[in-house]
């Protein structure tokens, strides 16, 4: 190629990025693309906050995954980035060098999880030099490497990595914390039990950080959140934070806000048309007996929107007490669901335990004498119990549609079906475990290693 020939660009190309030790690339040239993308896992930041750095692993050749390579670059910015199959993400962005056909020059790459992917790299119109002309018809139009210039780099054998997890959780040494810590530890992961009360945030822009007893946290590959329902709030600000450092949340942070509000999750199960309850809801107690109607009562269930393990949760038999419960309730300014009792389940409901679309243990409760509420918490007992595919679907469904990928869902068997009364995004491990027989803790842990992506947060469902 003469000096006046223009510089052309194939649809794909070999390229070497020096300052990554990478001397040998290819990658699929998109005009589409504004920036560069980098396969990269294992992503962790360091450094200071003035001037942050990102340190991460790549596989360049998707043919040998025991070929790695650990780079380091600085930070220039964090940026959402929506893919082509529109799903949006927030990643890492660094600057390095490329070079290409006897040219160096400097480009930004955001960094993912491109493992799925055939090319390693994708080159986008920001990388793409003014003089350069692109030809989407011909590939390799610049000289060609190959994966042989990683010849002298010792191969690593592919081992499942272990993991480091953190375990939100106010109650380290009750039996679901145990229970999660010891199958983690069991497939050699490092798990870490960290008070969510005790932690504070540092909110930036390229170096987020949660501190905890005065150190900043590590970057960790996953966490599991158990969030007492009493700081929900405080604890779902915790987790957004672990997200935004690019933590994978085995529930995230909006799903498990949906879980929460009872009104919220009843609406979203409603919509997609799942088994639910009559249920009302008014702010004004002046309309207590239109409630009670609304809901074919009495009898009815009277709810606490706020309320957990069969807390604020009272049946009213009569109109009058029904009347009287509301008005107290809402006299001492809190929000309530009204109810229709569901007399033919006697006492009884279902919780089926779903983790990752699949429904993995289920159990029926029952209550404690002259008790209406099946919670074991309240003294309830609890056997193993075969549900039907109506059932199973109802489970699975409510999962997807709350975006929870483990929850405990709590069902009715009424006369037109099953009813759903709750989605439980912290389900107890106790009663499930012990009425299967099943290691659902190692279940989970097992669904965090097939799962855990850096950085994928995208929550599913509908809002």
């Amino acid at each position: 190629m003469s000096q006046s020939d223009p510089f052309q660009l194939g649809w794909e190309e070999w390229l070497t990025l020096p300052d990554l030790g990478l001397p040998a690339i290819k990658a699929k040239v998109d005009t589409g693309a504004r920036t560069s993308a980098l396969h990269a896992s294992v992503i962790e930041p360091f450094g200071p906050a003035d001037a942050p750095q990102v340190r991460f692993l790549i596989q360049p050749d998707p043919s040998d995954p025991g070929l790695e390579i650990t780079c380091s670059a600085p930070v220039v910015d964090r940026r959402d980035v929506t893919s082509s199959n529109g799903d949006t993400e927030l990643r890492y962005v660094i600057q390095t060098d490329v070079e290409m056909g006897g040219r160096r020059w400097p480009i930004q790459l955001t960094l993912t999880n491109r493992e799925s992917m055939t090319y390693r790299m994708l080159f986008g119109r920001g990388a793409i030099q003014p003089d350069m002309i692109v030809n989407a018809n011909a590939s390799f139009l610049q000289p060609k490497l190959d994966f042989a210039a990683y010849a002298g780099l010792p191969k690593k054998k592919p081992v499942k990595r272990p993991l480091r997890i953190a375990l939100l959780t106010r109650e380290p040494r009750n039996y679901s914390s145990l229970r999660l810590i010891e199958a983690a530890q069991e497939r050699g992961h490092v798990i870490e039990a960290i008070d969510t009360a005790r932690c504070y945030m540092q909110i930036g822009t390229t170096h987020p950080q949660v501190h905890y007893d005065g150190k900043a946290l590590p970057r960790y590959d996953a966490v599991i959140p158990r969030i007492g329902a009493s700081i929900t709030n405080y604890g779902l600000a915790i987790l957004r934070q672990f997200e935004m450092r690019g933590c994978w949340p085995l529930n995230e942070s909006v799903a498990i806000g949906r879980s929460r509000d009872k009104l919220r999750s009843l609406q979203i199960l409603a919509k997609h048309g799942l088994g639910l309850p009559l249920t009302a809801y008014a702010n004004d107690p002046k309309k207590a007996e239109e409630i009670i109607r609304a809901v074919k009562g009495p009898p009815v269930v009277i709810k606490l929107l706020e309320g957990t393990q069969g807390i604020g949760v009272v049946l009213a038999d009569s109109m009058s007490s029904a009347k009287s419960v509301i008005e107290a309730f809402r006299g001492a300014n809190v929000n309530i669901l009204v109810q229709e009792f569901i007399k033919e389940a006697g006492g009884t409901d279902i919780r089926a335990l779903v983790i990752g679309g699949k429904v993995v243990a289920a159990m029926k409760r029952t209550g404690a004498p002259d008790d209406f509420r099946s919670n074991l918490h309240r003294g309830g007992s609890a056997q193993l119990i075969k549900i039907t595919p109506e059932e199973r679907s109802t489970a699975v469904r409510a999962a997807k549609r709350m975006g929870l990928n483990v929850c405990g869902v709590d069902m009715l068997r009424s006369n037109h079906g099953p009813v759903i009364m709750e989605v439980n995004s912290s389900p107890g491990l106790e009663g499930i475990e012990a009425a299967s027989g099943k290691d659902i803790a190692g279940q989970i842990i097992e669904f965090i290693e097939k799962s855990a992506k850096i950085g994928a947060t995208k929550t599913k469902g509908a809002g």
